[in-house]
């Protein structure tokens, strides 16, 4: 039995593709568990998807060549969430808006926010408190 991975993905849709029911054939044809982080996809307009797949590697490659046949474009970078260190003041207005721990404090002397793309699952919070902008929607 293979081994099962998460894989995050950014999924970018165009126009012409976003009333299709792709999600629903990874998990009935492709036996992946998807869990949707971040959405738009709008009928008439592109859209895009942020998402874990999980299923084995084979699994996961498959379902994304059938998603490529749709002219769909399929991100491995996983970054939704861009960070502008030079704007950020460490004022720390978006810690307490931050689900996911994140954006955190790990030195409680330096009181300097640090930011964990890793653990960020795009929930765009901070994008809309941070009086600076030094967080940013990459899409």
């Amino acid at each position: 039995m293979s081994e099962t991975v998460t894989k995050k993905l950014m999924l970018y849709f165009p126009k012409c593709e976003c009333e299709k029911p792709i999600i629903y054939h990874l998990v009935k044809d492709h036996n992946l568990i998807v869990n949707i982080f971040r959405a738009k996809v709008t009928p008439e307009e592109e859209g895009y998807l942020v998402l874990d797949v999980v299923g084995t590697e084979e699994d996961i490659e498959k379902a994304m060549s059938f998603v490529r046949t749709f002219n769909v474009t399929v991100s491995h970078t996983g970054k939704g969430v861009i960070r502008d260190e030079r704007r950020c003041t460490h004022c720390g207005l978006c810690l307490t808006h931050c689900p996911s721990g994140a954006l955190r404090i790990e030195n409680p002397a330096t009181r300097e926010v640090i930011y964990s793309e890793a653990d960020c699952i795009e929930c765009l919070a901070c994008i809309r408190v941070c009086p600076f902008a030094a967080c940013a929607s990459a899409f």
